[in-house]
């Protein structure tokens, strides 16, 4: 197992096992050379082995077949050429928040905490298309010029990074602040200022 592959399966364990996804959801990628190194489809992030060779073109290089969703990595990957791994989970709360109505689609969560606001900025939300459906990545290329995070409408996030524990960092940060936005949803909120979010940049 080559350390990159190593990395990709034990961070998929820790996410697995600190319930941010489940079943057989999720995938990670991790860029190398001209491509990237994916998760399977199929697979649960609980247990991997093989991974699989994509080009940024999206096309499948060498190992198992790729995950269905590759083509939305491949497309983060071109939108943003310093990003060195790829994060898209099915996180509880973020999924939660992805089924909201009326949610601004330009910025979804309010800078609810300075970390929110250093890890993952802005959140732009994509409009649903079915898992897999290549419609989607055309979309999301051009969301991800000038947002690293993204929410899927009634699916779930996918960040970029510049390494798999920045990816991680900021995807795990993602769903901590849809799980405040939820429990303070009825309730008055106080946000950073855009002063405050600006002494952060």
């Amino acid at each position: 197992m080559t350390d990159l592959t190593q990395q990709i399966a034990e961070l998929g364990a820790s996410l697995f096992d600190r319930r941010l996804t489940h079943g057989r959801t999720g995938n990670l990628s991790a860029r190398t050379g001209d491509g990237f190194l994916i998760t399977p489809t199929g697979g649960s992030l609980r247990s991997i082995g093989e991974l699989s060779l994509v080009s940024l073109a999206g096309e499948h290089l060498d190992g198992p077949k790729p995950s269905k969703e590759a083509f939305l990595h491949a497309a983060l990957y071109r939108a943003r050429p310093h990003a060195g791994a790829v994060a898209h989970l099915h996180s509880t709360y973020a999924v939660a928040v992805s089924c909201h109505d009326g949610l601004n689609p330009g910025d979804v969560l309010p800078p609810l905490t300075a970390y929110y606001v250093m890890r993952v900025g802005r959140l732009p939300l994509l409009p649903y298309h079915a898992p897999g459906d290549p419609a989607l990545g055309p979309i999301a290329e051009r969301a991800a010029r000038d947002a690293h995070a993204l929410l899927l409408a009634n699916h779930g996030p996918i960040v970029a990074g510049p390494d798999l524990a920045a990816a991680a960092d900021a995807i795990e940060e993602l769903e901590e602040t849809a799980r405040l936005w939820l429990l303070l949803r009825d309730r008055p909120v106080r946000p950073l200022t855009p002063d405050q979010v600006r002494s952060l940049s």
